[in-house]
């Protein structure tokens, strides 16, 4: 364990920056925003940014490929980003939970590459939730905001810093700060306890998940209170592009006039155009959208990935969607439903 004042948080985030590019929450108006850091920048105190971590390994739009057409013959330009080591601090724990997830769609086979590749470069370094919200539900999937993943575990404990290596990555970077000390290890136990206090005492935190599973796939799929949950949804994909784990995205071909350049960029499953295809959409009403995103997130996913739900309980979708409709509601709808 090593320890640094948090009097001297800057000149550490200027240590890290001098090694490797340094992303980081800062303050961007109402919400706090993942920024490459620039010298002076301060670290938001905000409890969750506006928009996940996840943008730093799928972001919302990328240049895959170009091609230049010369009469018939096609050239393929690569145009991808080798991209570069960076250090991502101050993840919160639901938000590292979501690189597991998006690991298992990405990585599996065959492997996205660029996604492989950004994440090969990142050191991931998480913060502990001094003070989590009232619309944060991590621990109803297993999450311990107290005890966050990532190659290094912080804390802010009194007037500490506190941070943990977890892998041979975490490692190489503590030991590469000499500004740090040995230590801090009862400070830490003394943040955990309060932050467990504070989970104890959150509304969401006894959210039942039973009977979301793939054992009881059809009873979900054909439960007649989707048409009640997704009658007010408009559909406007707030929930999803907010969302850490969602990880749906269109590819689309452009003319420059001078060639061709292909880009990847984030989708939806709320739209209408979802999958799209020349006959038409599969799911042409707002209630099969609706019902395909949560059964994805909370049936499907879980069914085919060991149990693992395709949520964190990072409350965003509680805070975002404009008609205050969110996966608790649905949770809670379709539980009291099967009873």
């Amino acid at each position: 364990m090593k320890k640094i004042a948090v009097s001297a948080l800057p000149q550490l985030l200027e240590a890290m920056a001098a090694q490797q590019a340094l992303y980081l929450p800062v303050q961007q108006g109402r919400s706090a925003q993942f920024t490459r850091y620039e010298s002076g920048m301060e670290l938001s105190e905000a409890l969750n940014t506006g928009r996940s971590a996840k943008d730093l390994f799928f972001p919302q739009v990328e240049n895959l490929v170009d091609f230049k057409v010369t009469g018939k013959a096609i050239e393929v330009i690569e145009s991808r980003d080798v991209g570069e080591d960076f250090i991502l601090f101050g993840v919160r724990a639901c938000d590292c939970r979501s690189f597991d997830i998006l690991d298992r769609v990405f990585l599996g086979d065959p492997k996205d590459t660029y996604y492989e590749n950004r994440r090969s470069h990142a050191t991931v370094i998480t913060l502990a939730c001094g003070a989590p919200e009232e619309t944060c539900f991590c621990t109803v999937f297993g999450i311990d905001p107290a005890d966050p993943a990532g190659d290094v575990t912080a804390w802010k404990a009194g007037q500490w810093l506190c941070l943990r290596a977890n892998t041979k990555k975490g490692e190489k970077l503590l030991a590469s700060l000499p500004m740090l000390q040995n230590g801090g290890e009862d400070a830490v136990v003394a943040a955990q306890a309060a932050i467990h206090a504070i989970t104890e005492k959150l509304p969401l935190k006894d959210l039942n998940l039973t009977g979301f599973d793939g054992d009881h796939l059809m009873e979900k799929f054909n439960s007649p209170q989707w048409a009640q949950l997704s009658e007010s949804c408009l559909g406007c994909g707030s929930c999803t592009f907010v969302c850490p784990t969602c990880q749906c995205y269109d590819i689309k071909d452009f003319n420059t006039g001078h060639e061709i350049k292909r880009f990847r960029c984030w989708d939806s499953c709320m739209y209408s155009d979802f999958t799209m295809m020349a006959h038409g959409t599969n799911r042409p009403t707002q209630l099969e959208r609706f019902r395909q995103r949560f059964m994805h997130k909370l049936v499907y996913f879980p069914a085919n990935n060991e149990g693992i739900y395709g949520c964190v309980g990072c409350g965003r979708c509680l805070q975002k969607c404009p008609i205050s409709m969110n996966i608790v509601k649905v949770i809670k709808t379709l539980g009291e439903g099967a009873q």
